[in-house]
């Protein structure tokens, strides 16, 4: 069986070291996050086969970023690592999009054998689509289509479409745009206008009414058209 990726965030070090030796001994590829937000930035540049994640975090909950990638159309099975053992908290967790939900304090093994289970599951979003007038972005498969034709776009420029599909038709500040795309450390060069350029050069060019629009000092987004034919 090929190795499994797995992020996993947690606030308390010691935890999240014990957690991550004792994965990656099993033979997972492991990710490690300290907090909400560098969690959701893992999740927005690499693919992982599960998500587990401790809900009390500073900054961005573990209840908070499940919602928000859920919003996204990010499907990858969603596992709650948690002290929080109330019916309520379990409640709110599986609201929140959550596909599993595991106490602390717990057996390591009863972990592993939980994460196996979830990458085979097939999820209930597993074909999720995020649509825009006549856009259509596949998450899962990475693909998108305006009034069904293809666009060929690189992975780069995949997430650049995803996050202006998910968001429209609000403006992108440049600065969230290279966030979600390159974390903390976006390339020195002005990547983000290639990549624009690249995106319009598929998005727009072959049909007559553009959709992605920028406005100086406020940002990028895409404006409604009527879908042809």
């Amino acid at each position: 069986m090929p190795h499994l990726s797995v992020l996993l965030a947690d606030d308390d070090p010691a935890i999240l070291e014990g957690i991550a030796d004792f994965l990656i001994w099993r033979g997972f590829l492991v990710d490690c996050a300290r907090n909400g937000q560098q969690a959701l930035r893992l999740c927005q540049q690499n693919r992982y086969d599960v998500l587990v994640i401790d809900i009390m975090m500073p900054g961005l909950s573990g209840l908070s970023l499940c919602e928000q990638l859920r919003r996204e159309g990010v499907t990858t099975p969603f596992l709650f690592l948690t002290a929080l053992d109330q019916l309520d908290d379990k409640v709110r967790g599986f609201a929140a999009g959550a596909d599993d939900y595991l106490v602390k304090p717990f057996a390591m093994d009863e972990l592993a054998c939980r994460i196996e289970a979830l990458s085979r599951r097939v999820s209930r979003q597993q074909l999720r689509l995020l649509r825009y007038g006549p856009l259509e972005v596949d998450v899962e498969q990475q693909r998108a289509t305006r009034n069904g034709t293809p666009l060929m776009l690189t992975p780069q420029g995949f997430t650049l479409l995803r996050h202006l599909v998910s968001h429209a038709p609000r403006l992108i500040s440049r600065r969230e745009l290279e966030q979600a795309i390159w974390g903390d450390t976006p390339p020195d060069s002005d990547a983000l206008r290639s990549l624009i350029y690249q995106l319009r050069s598929q998005l727009d060019k072959p049909f007559e009414q553009p959709m992605l629009i920028t406005r100086r000092g406020q940002g990028i987004g895409l404006q409604p058209v009527a879908e042809s034919g």
